[in-house]
C-alpha cells in the first residue's frame, strides 16, 4: 500500500534517485535499474547507482560515499532494497548496520527472494519506511524486469520502420534505407537497453543483419535471437559469427548441425507449422531477458501484434512514399468488423533528424 505523506524534500531526492538509475539504462542486465540518494533533509550526502550485475548495489555505492554521514539519515531508494544474499549482500542489511533512520522507497520489488522481506527487516531494526513515492516513474523505468517477474515474459517491443504511406520495403524486399541516419543511430540505444534483439530467419536470409550495438557508451551485450524453424539460417551469416551471445530457436524436429556450434540452439514448442510465441517469450524468460527488441518482418511483428504479445510498437515514419505495391507495415488478420480494430495509446511523439518516432501501446494491455 503506498504511502502519501511525502514532503517536497522527498521529491526533489526520489526524483534525483531516478535520475542515477538511468544511468544504469544500457549496463544492468538481468538486474534492475537502481537508484539511491541519502540525504539530511534538504541535503544529499551521499548517492549512487547500481551499474552492473554482479557489482555493489546502489545503496552501497551511496553509503560509501555518505560514510558516517549516512547516521540518522533518510535513505531514498528506487526499488525495495534486497533483503537476500545473491552475487553480493542484502542492501537492507547495509543500511541497518549504516543507521540511517528512515528509507523511503518508490516501488516494492517483485523478485520473488525479496517482495517485501527488505522493508519488513528495515521495520524490524526500528526503521521508519514508507513506499510508493513516484512509483509509477520507478516500474516505467524496471518495465521489462517487472513484466518479467510478474508476467513470466518479457517486455517485447516491436520496432519498425515505415513510409509515409505504411510500408516498409519495396516489393523486391529492399529496405535499406527508408530512414535517416538518425533514425538508425536512435534505434542503437533502444537495442542497448534491451536484454535480446528478435529476428525471423527470413530477414536473416533476406538482409544478413549483425543485431549488434553499435554505441560508444558502455553498454552489456544484448542476445541475438532468431526464430528459425527449419534451422535455414545460412553458414556464414552474421549472427552466427560468435561475436556475442546468439540464442537459436528451433522447431522440435530438427537438429542443429556444425553451422551452430558457436550459439545456443533451442527446440521450441510450435502450434501448426508455427511457432507458439508464448513459448518464445517464457524461454527468453528464463534467460534472464527483461526486454526484448523485435527487429523483423510483417510476418512475425504482425503475429506478435495479432496474439497481444507486443507490449509496445516503436515505429519510425520517413517522410517518403514508397506506394501501393511496397510491403506493408504489419501482416494482420483481416477484420470483418470495426470494433475489432487494434487500438493504440500514443504516448511519445518526437522528431529525429527529419523522420517521426512514434511510441504507441495497446489501449487494452496494461503495463506490468
Amino acid at each position: 500500500m503506498a504511502d502519501t505523506n511525502f514532503s517536497a524534500v522527498d521529491h526533489l531526492h526520489m526524483a534525483h534517485a531516478l535520475r542515477l538509475a538511468e544511468l544504469g539504462l544500457f549496463t544492468t542486465q538481468p538486474n534492475p535499474r537502481v537508484g539511491c540518494v541519502i540525504a539530511h533533509g534538504e541535503q544529499a550526502v551521499g548517492s549512487g547507482w547500481h551499474r552492473k550485475a554482479g557489482e555493489p548495489h546502489a545503496e552501497v555505492h551511496a553509503l560509501r560515499e555518505a560514510g558516517e554521514r549516512a547516521r540518522g539519515a533518510t535513505a531514498y531508494v528506487t526499488l525495495e532494497p534486497c533483503a537476500h544474499h545473491g552475487r553480493t549482500p542484502p542492501c537492507a542489511d547495509a543500511l541497518i548496520e549504516a543507521e540511517v533512520a528512515r528509507v523511503v522507497v518508490a516501488v516494492e520489488d517483485p523478485f520473488p527472494q525479496v517482495a517485501g522481506r527488505g522493508m519488513t527487516k528495515l521495520r524490524e531494526a526500528g526503521i521508519e519506511v514508507q513506499v510508493g513515492l513516484m512509483r509509477e516513474a520507478a516500474r516505467e523505468l524496471n518495465i521489462g524486469f517487472f513484466s518479467r517477474i510478474e508476467r513470466g515474459r518479457p517486455w517485447v517491443r516491436v520496432k519498425l520502420a515505415m513510409s509515409l504511406d505504411g510500408r516498409t520495403a519495396l516489393a523486391t524486399g529492399e529496405s535499406k534505407w527508408i530512414t535517416s541516419a538518425a533514425a538508425r543511430e536512435d534505434v542503437q540505444r533502444w537495442r542497448a537497453r534491451s536484454s535480446a534483439v528478435l529476428t525471423g530467419s527470413g530477414t536473416v536470409l533476406a538482409d544478413n543483419p549483425r543485431l549488434t550495438v553499435r554505441l560508444d557508451e558502455p553498454h552489456a551485450l544484448p542476445t541475438r535471437v532468431v526464430l528459425d524453424r527449419l534451422l535455414r539460417t545460412p553458414r556464414g551469416a552474421q549472427v552466427l559469427d560468435g561475436q556475442m551471445p546468439t540464442l537459436i530457436l528451433h522447431g522440435p524436429g530438427v537438429t542443429p548441425d556444425s553451422r551452430f556450434a558457436q550459439v545456443e540452439c533451442v527446440a521450441t514448442a510450435e502450434i501448426g507449422h508455427s511457432f507458439d510465441l508464448a513459448a518464445v517469450l517464457k524461454i527468453l524468460a528464463e534467460h534472464g531477458c527483461n526486454e526484448v527488441q523485435v527487429e523483423s518482418g510483417p510476418t512475425l511483428c504482425g503475429s506478435l501484434v495479432a496474439a497481444g504479445l507486443a507490449d509496445e510498437l516503436l515505429i519510425y515514419v520517413a517522410p517518403v512514399l514508397l506506394g501501393n505495391h511496397a510491403m506493408p507495415l504489419l501482416g494482420l488478420p483481416a477484420l470483418m468488423d470495426m470494433s475489432k480494430r487494434w487500438s493504440l495509446h500514443l504516448r511519445e511523439l518526437r522528431q529525429v533528424g527529419p523522420d517521426i518516432r512514434l511510441t504507441l501501446r495497446p489501449q487494452d494491455a496494461g503495463a506490468p
